[in-house]
């Protein structure tokens, strides 16, 4: 297969398999205003020289800006700066506003609490199909050690509240489920009464384990996304940890995908499920998740908002 037969959406979501960190470029234009896009195709490419690089859309409206800066900032967002990557990632007029940023020793913008950051002279402008690569000199950096924000898969991820959450719940008998998707449309077992694909986790990687549950029973190739929903269910004495996940075409062997249209008003096997779904056919509609944290009767949503398209 050519490229040129390539479905482009097809291409941009595997390509969005490669779990990233997210990052916010920004530079300084000609009258010396900042400007800044949010960006995960960031790369460091040596030590000595040291050497990054950062991938710009041609269509991007910084594009003629930065290409043609002296100097630019990487800034490594921390994972409690999704809000900043939503900000600089949408056509906000004035996006600098909403962030604390002071000037690195060369005039570049750069964010407070940010993971790291590094202050670069541009050392080439590289032509690669629709984007470019813009190679730049690392000439300042400081590293905070505050943990990164994630991105995978259409959404964030925060791998210090996942990991605490596993944990939490790996305290009694666990019950794997998942939120099972293919464009839009929610994979459910049985009829009248609805129900998540689950198992029984086994120990080690959770996330492996029900993985190859759905596989062998859909038939389907299946693809583990975030983590969306941990709490503690009391009626049947089991922790449950919840994932989204991605399926592949195809007639499942078992279950069957069914539309938001379809789920609204459907009876399902206990009130946490029915929960579960419907916060996601919402969150869905509105393009922004999150990880719920707590028992089967109450708890807490922390966002883990959809990304919006990069420039």
């Amino acid at each position: 297969m050519t490229a040129e037969v390539f479905d482009p959406r097809a291409l941009r979501d595997a390509f969005g398999a490669f779990a990233t960190g997210v990052t916010v470029v920004t530079a300084n234009d000609a009258v010396g205003k900042p400007i800044g896009f949010t960006a995960n195709s960031f790369t460091s490419v040596s030590l000595s020289p040291p050497l990054l690089l950062v991938c710009l859309a041609k269509t991007s409206r910084n594009y003629a800006t930065m290409t043609e800066t002296e100097s630019f900032a990487v800034n490594i967002l921390s994972e409690t700066q999704k809000d900043i990557s939503n900000t600089f990632a949408r056509p906000v007029e004035d996006r600098f506003a909403a962030v604390d940023w002071r000037r690195a020793p060369n005039g570049s913008p750069i964010f407070s609490q940010v993971s790291a950051w590094f202050e670069c002279s541009m050392r080439d402008v590289i032509e690669a199909g629709d984007h470019v690569i813009m190679v730049g000199r690392v000439t300042a950096f400081e590293n905070s050690g505050l943990n990164g924000l994630g991105y995978a898969r259409g959404g964030y991820f925060t791998p210090q509240l996942a990991a605490k959450a596993v944990s939490a719940a790996a305290g009694g008998e666990i019950r794997l489920s998942a939120v099972l998707e293919r464009h839009g449309s929610v994979f459910l077992l049985g009829e009248e009464t609805l129900s998540l694909p689950s198992c029984a986790g086994e120990g080690g990687d959770p996330a492996k384990t029900l993985a190859r549950h759905l596989e062998q029973l859909t038939g389907l190739s299946v693809t583990i996304g975030f983590l969306y929903s941990v709490y503690e269910d009391k009626t049947d004495g089991r922790q449950h940890i919840v994932y989204h996940a991605l399926a592949s075409d195809g007639a499942p062997r078992e279950g069957r995908f069914l539309a938001p249209a379809d789920v609204t008003g459907a009876q399902f096997s206990n009130g946490a499920t029915g929960d579960v779904v419907s916060r996601f056919v919402l969150e869905s509609s509105i393009g922004n998740f999150g990880l719920y944290f707590g028992d089967e009767t109450g708890g807490t949503v922390h966002p883990i908002a959809k990304k919006d398209a990069r420039t």
